[in-house]
């Protein structure tokens, strides 16, 4: 089944679920990332992956390009640049906090 294009979203319209051993990851995008599904999984554990959709934010003043991982178990995650197994970049989400990453390159 065919997941929803999402439109842009603006400034409080994202929910995030953190707490002991749950945090969020935030992965800034390039805007012809725009649409683009990106995948994620543990270290040690390429499967099963979860993805989110790189979406427009509106924020006060710019605009920015965003794909958004909520309630995520705390952990060192990969990122990965397709469907071919490459990573793309590490991160870790700790506890009870919003990581922040740029995508690579």
């Amino acid at each position: 089944m065919a997941e929803a294009v999402l439109g842009p979203s603006t400034s409080g319209s994202v929910v995030l679920d953190l707490g002991p051993g749950t945090g969020a990851l935030v992965l800034h995008a390039p805007p012809e990332f725009d649409g683009a599904e990106i995948e994620i999984s543990k270290l040690g554990t390429p499967e099963p992956r979860t993805h989110s959709q790189v979406r427009q934010r509106q924020l006060p003043g710019r605009v920015q390009y965003a794909a958004v991982y909520p309630g995520l178990p705390a952990g060192d995650y990969a990122i990965w640049r397709d469907a071919s197994n490459r990573r793309a970049a590490t991160v870790t989400v700790a506890s009870g906090h919003v990581t922040t990453i740029q995508w690579p390159g």
